[in-house]
């Protein structure tokens, strides 16, 4: 069971248990998805209402994330992963999604993942995307 907080250090240890889950469920052969994420760290707490909770709000690109989609490594492709631990720590401490501290999720990553580009998907002034 892991203990989920509003803060960089929690966000820390969530980036880094994804990219150690990452590992775990392709040692078992298992997909990397929500639905797998959410087992191996819930256990029996990731019911169906709770991973559809979390996959309607983590939204990108204006689409909710799929339960069996595989997912790509975090290291790489940031974005999706950042919604979707955006939403687990929204639907698990009962805050709205847009509650939860983004300024310390992206430094989190930066932190976890030391040698990657820093996120910033809110950034002011940079024009259309």
């Amino acid at each position: 069971m892991i203990t989920i907080e509003n803060n960089q250090e929690c966000f820390v240890g969530l980036w880094r248990k994804l990219e150690r889950t990452r590992q775990l469920l392709g040692g078992q052969y298992k997909r990397f998805c929500i639905r797998h994420v959410l087992k191996a760290w819930f256990g029996g707490e990731a019911t169906d209402d709770f991973i559809w909770n979390v996959c309607h709000k983590a939204v990108v690109d204006d689409e909710p994330q799929e339960g069996w989609n595989e997912l790509p490594a975090p290291s790489l492709y940031p974005r999706k992963h950042r919604e979707l631990l955006r939403a687990i720590v929204a639907v698990r401490l009962g805050i709205s999604y847009y509650k939860v501290n983004l300024k310390a999720l992206d430094s989190a990553y930066s932190i976890a993942f030391p040698h990657s580009t820093p996120i910033n998907v809110n950034k002011k002034g940079e024009g259309c995307e």
